[in-house]
């Protein structure tokens, strides 16, 4: 899993650099709104269950958002739509699981793939 979790990151952070910044000045309907909504609620799910399952990793998933946030720069909706997603894919596992069990094992590995796939689809789709 740890190599998983390597490419992931490393997927994540090269599409992050490479994602044009919205313009701040008129909220417009962004074509990868849906997948950065998508990869932020992974990003919360991964920081509550990777703590869950002992991954000590502290804030390395919140400081992955931040980044995501930082690179894309939304302003108004869009920043509280993302945020939200965030919040979402945490508090829903946080309400299922108090304990590391095979399915968290599970769950975490399927967004580690799904987080990757996101990332390189909308790098490839959209990045410069």
């Amino acid at each position: 899993m740890s190599r998983t979790y390597f490419r992931f990151v490393q997927v994540l952070l090269v599409a992050l650099s490479l994602l044009p910044a919205a313009p701040a000045v008129a909220q417009q309907t962004i074509p990868f709104d849906g997948d950065l909504r998508r990869l932020s609620e992974i990003l919360g799910a991964l920081h509550y269950l990777r703590e869950v399952c002992g991954a000590a990793e502290g804030q390395k998933w919140r400081n992955e958002m931040q980044q995501l946030v930082d690179a894309e720069a939304p302003t108004g909706a869009r920043r509280a739509q993302m945020i939200a997603s965030f919040n979402r894919g945490y508090r829903l596992y946080q309400q299922s699981y108090r304990t590391c069990t095979p399915a968290a094992d599970t769950a975490i590995r399927k967004y580690l793939q799904e987080g990757t796939k996101i990332a390189r689809e909308v790098t490839a789709r959209y990045a410069n």
